[in-house]
C-alpha cells in the first residue's frame, strides 16, 4: 500500500470495458509524514475520494481485484480515504 494526496481528476472519454463510470484522480504518493515522494500517478477510485484527500493505493494485480468486475486493466486504485497517520 502507498500513501498519496488527491490532486487532480483525469477526464477520459473512453474507458476500457468495465471501466465505465469508474472515476480517475491523480495522486502525488507520500510518505509517511506527508512529505511528496515521487511523481504522481493515475488511479481508480474506489472509495469516492476527493482532492487533497489523503489515500492509501493497491497497484498490480491487487489493483485490478479492487474494482467491480475483478482483472479490469489498472495499475492503481484508491482503496481508503486516511484520517490520521501516527508516526513514533
Amino acid at each position: 500500500m502507498q500513501l498519496a494526496r488527491v490532486i487532480g481528476t483525469v477526464v477520459a472519454t473512453r474507458k476500457a470495458d468495465g471501466l465505465d463510470g469508474t472515476k480517475l484522480l491523480l495522486v502525488q504518493p507520500l510518505t509517511p509524514a506527508h512529505v511528496p515522494k515521487g511523481e504522481p500517478y493515475v488511479a481508480a477510485d474506489t472509495v469516492r475520494a476527493g482532492p487533497g484527500d489523503v489515500v492509501y493505493t493497491v497497484h498490480n494485480r491487487e489493483a485490478a481485484l479492487a474494482l467491480e468486475p475483478w482483472f479490469v486493466p489498472v495499475d492503481a486504485a484508491i482503496v481508503g480515504i486516511v484520517d490520521e497517520v501516527h508516526v513514533p
